[in-house]
């Protein structure tokens, strides 16, 4: 005798999951319930970041002592090597080349440690990912958020150089919070773009290491571009002193150095830094968010 037929035979899967308030596991959430859910775990993402920042340097006897160490030996590094063998500081006197080329190390070592911890945010962590349900755009966040609190530490160091030759403490130096709010949204943004090509794209991580130098090398870390390309087509300037990078390294120079005036800086670079930060905030989060329920997955 054969089993009579169930009410809800011939019923597509969606038609019934739907009747019974069923959903996909991991689905993703509209964008509005996304913000929703991630400033719902603000706290996990706060302690996330301090874990990650206490357990960089754990192993090493110097522990974070290194934070401040290793830009400062880059920026030693490359004194020597663009300041006194190439003479890149192109008559800029000593007082302000020295400041302005510890606070382009710095500062785009800020942007760099964010965009290469983006890379490996969810690759990295696929253990986490994959047994714990939480927004996957907790983890670039702390990420971006851990290299805010190691820039912040770093800092000190910095107030210190500067003040050493000759740039003291001014009204100006309160620029500095906007610069960083402005730079720290725009890491984030980048972080979210690179979090989500590497979880499909494993192997960007050890290509992003030479995008990194170029980019560093193109944005005036080591030397003033206007200085450095003067002859040169005015375009080519622009370019480069329009990249986002090199906005923020001058603001913060701006702000802090006190031979560094707004001569220097392109025009409207408030509102370009703002335009910058915006547009990779706005567009690197939803860009994430379009990819939440394929991450972990395959």
């Amino acid at each position: 005798m054969s089993a009579p037929p169930s009410p809800h035979e011939g019923l597509p899967a969606r038609q019934l999951a739907a009747k019974y308030g069923l959903s996909v596991s991991g689905a993703r959430p509209g964008l509005g319930e996304y913000v929703r859910q991630l400033w719902g775990r603000r706290h996990f993402i706060l302690a996330f970041s301090q874990a990650k920042l206490t357990a960089q340097y754990s192993q090493a006897k110097l522990g974070q002592l290194w934070q401040v160490v290793t830009p400062l030996l880059n920026a030693a590094v490359y004194f020597f090597i663009f300041g006194v063998i190439l003479e890149a500081d192109r008559g800029m006197p000593r007082e302000v080349y020295i400041p302005f080329l510890v606070t382009g190390v710095f500062v785009f070592t800020f942007t760099q440690s964010s965009v290469m911890a983006g890379v490996r945010a969810i690759s990295g962590n696929l253990g986490l990912v994959r047994a714990l349900h939480f927004p996957r755009a907790s983890l670039p966040i702390s990420f971006s958020l851990q290299q805010l609190q190691q820039l912040l530490f770093s800092m000190v160091v910095l107030f210190a150089v500067s003040a050493g030759f000759g740039s003291y403490p001014d009204l100006s130096w309160l620029l500095i919070v906007p610069v960083l709010a402005l730079q720290f949204l725009f890491n984030t943004g980048l972080a979210l773009i690179m979090a989500r090509a590497g979880s499909k794209t494993p192997d960007l991580a050890q290509l992003m290491p030479f995008v990194m130098r170029t980019w560093m090398y193109a944005s005036g870390v080591m030397f003033s571009i206007p200085i450095m390309l003067e002859g040169k087509p005015q375009w080519v300037a622009n370019v480069l002193q329009w990249n986002p990078a090199a906005i923020f390294m001058d603001l913060m120079r701006f702000a802090l150095i006190d031979g560094y005036g707004s001569e220097n800086l392109p025009d409207h670079v408030w509102a370009a830094a703002g335009g910058w930060a915006a547009l990779f905030a706005v567009g690197g989060f939803v860009y994430f968010w379009k990819a939440e329920e394929r991450y972990g997955r395959g």
